[in-house]
């Protein structure tokens, strides 16, 4: 018999395997962790410079927006949510890049994580010189604090749409749908714009599912199965 097992996975060492059958998702799961921690021992002066610094906002995108769009995919507000996450990236990202590979994944959340967080900016800054936002929120709206994995996490939930056979995979859309969906639909922030953009996002990348290369069934008495 044999057991179908993420590509050069060790029976011996599960963990390792684990982790490397999704080296892309645990990078990021390490490089989070490390900023969450920087955060959480800074000073609030220092916490305060480092978030607006590393945030994707009006502000930051116009100064240097290349920086901006790549360092605020690495940075979360609250460290107390880094549990949270860690059981998301797992969850999602990680089946994502098992099931597509890092490359097809990587870019599915590149680009539902970039597309989001301009189109998000955009409707800020058409709000602020549409003046429909008060003259005293203007300023602080260009300066928003606009970081987190949030908008990554939505591109792959919704590409991950398409791995589910029927007719999981209606009652999955629907329940993501709803749980990104009604708070835009009751006056959501631009936040919500942007979750709505990257759940999008991944259900356009469909093409990216095509030919997806098959898992290697791996044998108990396999090589790969033994340390050495």
């Amino acid at each position: 018999m044999t057991t179908l097992l993420p590509r050069g996975a060790e029976r011996s060492r599960p963990v390792r395997s684990w982790v490397r059958s999704t080296p892309g998702t645990h990078i990021w799961l390490l490089v989070i962790a490390i900023t969450s921690l920087v955060i959480q021992l800074s000073t609030r002066d220092m916490e305060h410079f480092l978030l607006h610094r590393n945030s994707s906002n009006i502000h930051e995108l116009t100064k240097h927006p290349v920086q901006a769009l790549f360092t605020s995919a690495f940075w979360i507000e609250n460290p107390s949510s880094l549990l949270l996450y860690l059981v998301l990236f797992e969850i999602v990202h990680g089946t994502v890049e098992r099931w597509l590979g890092t490359l097809r994944w990587l870019c599915t959340v590149v680009v539902g994580h970039v597309v989001a967080t301009l189109i998000s900016q955009e409707y800020v800054l058409w709000s602020i010189q549409n003046q429909h936002l008060p003259k005293r929120l203007a300023h602080a709206m260009s300066h928003v604090v606009d970081i987190g994995v949030s908008y990554g996490l939505a591109a792959s939930a919704g590409i991950l749409v398409h791995r589910l056979p029927h007719p999981w995979r209606w009652l999955y859309l629907a329940g993501l749908a709803a749980f990104f969906g009604i708070p835009l639909a009751g006056g959501g922030t631009f936040t919500d714009l942007g979750h709505v953009t990257a759940l999008v996002i991944g259900l356009a990348c469909w093409p990216l599912t095509r030919d997806v290369p098959p898992r290697k069934p791996v044998a108990p008495n396999d090589r790969a199965g033994h340390s050495g």
